[in-house]
């Protein structure tokens, strides 16, 4: 019994360490096939074109009712120290450091990453990428590598949507409904929201996202079960890790931009 309860503590702590080698040998391999991306840039062009046209209604909804909570309990913050004057910069800052990359990506994860991850499963079930490969064509280079470039690329400017999406929903609020000067809220924002400190950082971050879901996405298609149980669980795990990656990425990336 203790061997055996030894045997299996050591399995749970060495399979971790395995898939994360074998996660970071992919991502390796990715990036050395990622010559197709200047070679053929059409097929990375469609995988934007793909992965923007359909994630792009549930962004911008999303940012806009963002933006509608952000002007509405920002206003009845500020209000009670008289200051909601500066809701304009609380609305573009909380949007374009923290919420605007967050929450683009844990909707591009949840839109994105599990079509990605169900499209190269079911081809792997359905023996496509096998036929790929007897063409004397590398999959990886084929199937992979776009869908990867095309999502990282596709991300910041989806955060960049939302944020902007969320600034107007939250102007709507603050100003066409409650009342709250336009000129003080927009004019506080442009003096308040730095080029290199806030916006920069916030594509950082999006960047940085996309490469994780992207990331998690390739590699649970890439290593699915070809059965559909096996999809359905790689589409799951996707959804799943991306979401406490992005969420960890970005206590990590906050604590090094604004830690001071």
């Amino acid at each position: 019994m203790i061997v055996n309860f030894i045997t299996a503590l050591g399995a749970r702590v060495t399979r971790p360490i395995l898939t994360l080698g074998i996660c970071f040998r992919f991502f390796l391999d990715v990036l050395a096939r990622s010559g197709v991306v200047f070679k053929r840039p059409r097929l990375v062009i469609e995988q934007i074109h793909f992965i923007g046209n359909y994630s792009l209604i549930i962004i911008a909804v999303s940012g806009l009712f963002v933006g509608f909570v952000l002007g509405l309990q920002g206003y009845y913050t500020l209000t009670r120290y008289g200051s909601e004057e500066a809701l304009g910069v609380m609305v573009a800052l909380g949007l374009v450091r923290e919420l605007g990359p967050v929450v683009t990506a844990l909707l591009f994860a949840g839109r994105a990453g599990t079509s990605i991850t169900a499209e190269i499963g079911l081809m792997k079930a359905g023996e496509q990428i096998a036929a790929i490969e007897v063409m004397g064509i590398n999959p990886l280079r084929r199937i992979v590598v776009p869908r990867f470039w095309g999502g990282v690329i596709a991300m910041p400017i989806l955060a960049l949507i939302f944020s902007a999406v969320g600034i107007m929903g939250g102007w709507l609020v603050a100003v066409v409904l409650i009342g709250v000067d336009g000129g003080s809220f927009w004019s506080q924002m442009q003096s308040a929201v730095d080029i290199r400190d806030d916006i920069l950082a916030g594509f950082i971050k999006s960047v940085v996202f996309g490469l994780a879901v992207m990331l998690v996405s390739v590699y649970e298609g890439w290593m699915s079960r070809p059965t559909p149980e096996g999809v359905a669980r790689a589409t799951t795990r996707t959804v799943v890790v991306s979401s406490l990656l992005v969420l960890a990425l970005d206590f990590l990336l906050t604590a090094v931009m604004f830690g001071g």
